[in-house]
Order: C-alpha cells, then structure tokens, then sequence
C-alpha cells in the first residue's frame, strides 16, 4: 500500500443536521485543540496511539481510520489517517461520515430517557403498557411455549434483557423489511427466547425503543432525533441518510481479500443507496454520522446531559443510564464468552471492575460500538471521552478478521495519560 494521505484539523465541531430540508446552516462554533500536557497527556505518549493506527494502514489491515480524544472537554487528539475508499486512494478526513450503526443505539436511548423525563413512561412499566401488541407474549422452551413468568418490563427492554432473542434469530422473519409498525406486527406473532430479567441479548431492542419515541412522541423517529438531539447538540453531519452534496464524504465499506489486506466491500441493506432515506427507521443501528459530531454527543453525556448551554437530560438521568440494571448472575455477551467486570444500563455497556474486564478504563467508564468497527467510550472517572471510526464488514467481532482496535486504543490512550491530577 502507498503512504496514505493524513489530514489534521485545529477547529473542530460545527452546527445544524444532516438530512434537513428547510433552514440553513447554523454557524460554525470552533473549538481549538488543546496541548496535551494541559490536560495530563503526554504528547509523545498520544502519538505513539495515532501511530499504532496508523501502521495498521500502512500493513493493508485497515483503510483507514479517525479518532479523536478528550479529557475535560479538551480534545487533544483529532487525526485521520489513510482511505475512505481504498481502492480509489480516496484520503480520510477528519469529517469523513461513517455508518456507525449501533452507535446509534446509545443516541435512540438519550432520546427515550427525554421522554422519561417528561412523564411518558416509567421503567418499571411493563412494555405492553406502551405497545399493546406484547401484552401476554408466550416464552419457548424445551417444554413448549410457556407464558412470561413477569411481564417484561421499559427497564429489561433498554437493557437487552426483556426475552427478545439475538439479531441472527430473526434472520427469517425479516423484521426490517417493511416499516417500524411491520416489526412490532411480527415480533408479537412470535414467542420471546427468553424469560425477561433473566438473560442479556443482543436483539431488536433499540429499534424496538425507536418504535416507543414514535409513538409516544408523536413525531416521526428521525425528526425526534434532528429537533430534538442532533439540532441542540450541532451535529450537523448525522441522521439516517446522507444529503447529495456530502456523499463525497461518506466512507465505503471494506473488507479482506484471500490475502487478509482489506479491499472494498459490496454495499447492501440502507448502505447500498445511502442517500435515500429508509422506510425502516432503525433505532438500533442506521444512522451515519462523524467522529465530530459524535464527540459532541459523547462529551454531552460526560457533561451530565448537557453542552454547550444546551441541555437535553438532567445530570442525575445521565447517571441512571449508566448504572447497572442487570439481575445477579445476568451478564453481558456480545460475541462470547460473557464478560466479567461489566454491566449494562440502559443502553450502555459499563465498566464495573477494571480488573475482572481487563480494562485500563476508569470504573464506570460506559461504552458501546458499531458493527463496521466504530468505537467510543466515556470515562467519568478520569474525565476522558475517546471516539474512533473505522469502515468494515464485521468490524466489531473479535474473530471477523479486523485488528481489534478498541482494546489497543484504550490500552494506548491510557499509557499516554501521565498527570491525573491537571
């Protein structure tokens, strides 16, 4: 591979909303890269992490990727580095767009808890409350179809605990194949594979969320989240598909040829016509968006619900989402084998013991990623937010054949953080 084009950029973080289609751009509100050393970092320690990265560029392992660190609302680092489209040597910027995917789910999660704070539901609800197509779902099991032994609850729902299955046990039931109504229409033809309250999946639980902020809003889940979080937080590059003007912008999906370097990817699902909105407004993971925007998301919820003088949640809600609701003996496992030292809110993974994770993040650090690769974690313990984007296939499974860059940042991010104290 050729040396791959870099790009830097001192100002960052802008305003309005992908996707609008009246008003105009808000003004560009700059904030300047601080020194590293100002905020604890050791300078040298920082470019040994951009350099990890990018040698993974240099060996064809990667595309090409974006990261941008943070402590105190300080970014130290924004770096972009190597090809949005590998095989047209297109360079990556730092405002490349990227499918995030389920990135987006922590976003769909801010916007039930707005919904909380207006007295629309409870998390003690049982979700037929809110949706009246659950109520009386039968489990299965070795015995047959029994009925829930509790009625799961707003809480298992925002937890991946409410009964629903895995993503792949639904492969033929084709739930995103018409619109949101359509899911809920099959989901509730279907039995739950699990008690609720009793096992972590992975499923349709966030699109399941977007379905509840349409209903109880009443306000399409797009527009929800344009008025509602990407407008007050000046996310002006994120929503559900991606404006004419800016496809030059958007990353193509990679993935590996025979000899394990990454070459393009075919597109299929809502990335194959990117620049058409999707009738499935997946809440769970469709959205596309920017390693800058995204950070004014994050650096929000590490600001207790609140930048910039816009505030979306109440601090003490920011905490009741990354707080462990999981029953004794409930864990999470996303690929497997179930993670020890972590625990789950509502709609964050959270670091509860370093140690038993095996982490260098702070205790109650929360988190979550995308399935092409994308990453990013909040650290309330030592002040950090840290925000990386890659473009693969599988990108996020430990065994799909991408180095495993979320490890190796957090590994890395830490090494560099020398003085907690400033």
């Amino acid at each position: 591979m050729t040396a791959p084009a870099r790009r830097s950029l001192v100002t960052v973080l802008c305003a309005g909303v992908l996707g609008w289609s009246v008003g105009g751009i808000a003004p560009r509100a700059d904030v300047r890269l601080a020194a590293p050393e100002s905020v604890g970092f050791s300078t040298g320690g920082l470019k040994a992490y951009e350099q990890a990265l990018h040698a993974l560029v240099d060996e064809g392992r990667l595309a090409g990727v974006t990261t941008l660190v943070a402590r105190r609302g300080q970014a130290v680092v924004l770096d972009a580095y190597g090809y949005k489209d590998v095989a047209a040597k297109t360079p990556m910027t730092t405002d490349t767009i990227f499918y995030i995917a389920s990135m987006t789910k922590p976003i769909v999660g801010v916007a039930m808890m707005m919904l909380w704070e207006e007295g629309k539901w409870r998390l003690d609800d049982p979700v037929h409350k809110h949706i009246p197509q659950f109520k009386d779902l039968k489990v299965a099991s070795p015995a047959g179809e029994v009925p829930q032994a509790q009625p799961m609850t707003m809480r298992e729902l925002m937890s991946h605990t409410a009964g629903f299955d895995v993503t792949a046990g639904y492969a033929k039931a084709g739930l995103r194949q018409g619109d949101l109504q359509g899911m809920i229409d099959t989901l509730a033809r279907l039995p739950l594979a699990a008690q609720p309250g009793t096992d972590w999946r992975y499923g349709p639980s966030v699109d399941i969320q977007g379905y509840v902020v349409e209903k109880l809003s009443g306000v399409p889940l797009d527009q929800f989240l344009a008025s509602r979080v990407f407008q007050p937080l000046k996310m002006k590059d994120t929503g559900f598909y991606v404006e004419s003007a800016k496809l030059a912008r958007l990353t193509r999906l990679h993935t590996y040829g025979p000899d394990k370097k990454v070459i393009l990817a075919t597109p299929e699902g809502p990335q194959a016509n990117p620049s058409q909105k999707p009738a499935f407004l997946s809440g769970g993971g469709d959205l596309v968006s920017t390693t800058e925007d995204y950070f004014r998301f994050a650096q929000m919820l590490l600001n207790g619900g609140e930048l910039d003088g816009a505030r979306l949640l109440k601090s003490s809600t920011i905490t009741l989402m990354r707080t462990n609701v999981l029953a004794p003996g409930v864990m999470v496992d996303l690929y497997g084998p179930k993670e020890p030292g972590i625990g789950f809110g509502l709609d964050f993974a959270i670091v509860m013991d370093p140690a038993k994770a095996e982490t260098p993040r702070g205790v109650n650090s929360f988190y979550w990623g995308g399935a092409f690769g994308t990453w990013f974690w909040v650290d309330p313990t030592h002040e950090i937010v840290v925000v990386g984007m890659i473009q693969n296939l599988n990108g996020s499974n430990p065994r799909g054949g991408t180095p495993q860059v979320r490890p190796l940042s957090a590994t890395l991010v830490y090494a560099a953080l020398a003085d907690t104290s400033r």
